[in-house]
């Protein structure tokens, strides 16, 4: 058995302000930081050998205040774009409300939630799986193989992508999961049968 877990960073301004993030590098607010570290607290038992995370400063810095709080700022981190949250295209910076305004309500949430839809100019959740599952394959899973404990945090939709393949959600399943920012998924991995088990809180 060897352990993984998956955190969305801490909340960001975007997130305050209801927008499309995506690609967009928006800081942590206060709350954010402080959803960081109380992560770190529920994962100071916890001993990891690698992380990863994503190029973009939200997840970064979410990952170095864990590490700080539980006193493993030396952890080797890699970080790579695969991980990156979905790219909205040209809905990246706009309101929600104001895009189910001027689109409507479903469409909003097709844009958001479904599998298939790609907003204008940008990624849907089946292009973000299509990079994230791969890059898990080549350079996460082989870490777990080997008993590491690993540690990712990412972004609520290349989490969501991920957690397709961890848990065996279908697309139609997948639309109803939304993960909380700043807060630890764990599983255990078997490295006999290659199974993820989620971990009760």
């Amino acid at each position: 058995m060897s352990l993984l877990v998956i955190v969305r960073h801490g909340q960001s301004q975007y997130n305050v302000e209801n927008r499309f993030t995506g690609t967009i590098d928006t800081p942590l607010t206060d709350l954010g930081r402080h959803e960081a570290q109380q992560a770190g607290a529920l994962l100071r038992a916890d001993r990891f050998q690698i992380g990863f995370t994503s190029v973009l400063q939200r997840a970064i810095d979410t990952m170095a205040i864990i590490l700080q709080t539980i006193g493993q700022t030396d952890l080797p981190v890699e970080r790579s774009e695969a991980l990156n949250e979905r790219m909205y295209g040209q809905l990246q910076g706009l309101n929600k409300l104001e895009v189910a305004e001027r689109f409507g309500a479903d469409q909003l949430f097709r844009w958001r939630r479904g599998y298939a839809d790609q907003p204008p100019g940008g990624e849907s959740l089946a292009d973000t799986y299509n990079r994230v599952v791969p890059y898990f394959e080549s350079t996460i899973l082989p870490h777990l193989q080997a008993n590491q404990p690993v540690l990712v945090v990412a972004h609520g939709n290349s989490l969501r992508a991920l957690l397709m393949r961890l848990e065996g959600i279908t697309p139609k399943g997948i639309e109803q999961i939304e993960l909380a920012t700043g807060v630890p998924r764990q599983y255990h991995f078997d490295t006999q049968s290659g199974t993820f088990s989620l971990l009760e809180k």
